[in-house]
């Protein structure tokens, strides 16, 4: 089974970046077949934004990213959305990569299960 995460939010301020990682962290561990996709627009593209510095005891958004890296699942930036925010590809954490809207709906087709945030 394939899944397609599709997540909007910016890093903090809200839970839902932080909930879709963990779940996609959890889909990974339970099902390591399972092909995993994490796309990031709009502001989630901070994400994976790298050498990121969080308050001891509060969540990291780019070490759960790597964890689903590890896990080997896919982890796709918004080039347009990138573009828009100033970040490039030097700034963003190994592994994930630029991506685009075509290569969104290859794996929106692709996807048995698409869940957004």
């Amino acid at each position: 089974m394939r899944f397609l995460l599709i997540l909007n939010d910016p890093p903090y301020g809200t839970e839902r970046c932080y909930n879709a990682l963990r779940l996609a962290g959890t889909l990974l561990k339970n099902a390591p077949e399972a092909g995993v996709t994490v796309f990031l627009m709009a502001d989630a593209v901070a994400v994976a934004k790298a050498n990121q510095k969080t308050p001891e005891g509060f969540y990291n958004l780019e070490r759960m990213l790597k964890r689903v890296l590890a896990a080997h699942g896919d982890v796709l930036l918004c080039g347009t959305c990138m573009d828009a925010r100033g970040i490039t590809d030097a700034e963003v954490a190994a592994g994930a990569r630029r991506s685009s809207m075509d290569e969104l709906a290859a794996a929106t087709i692709e996807a048995d299960k698409v869940l957004v945030f």
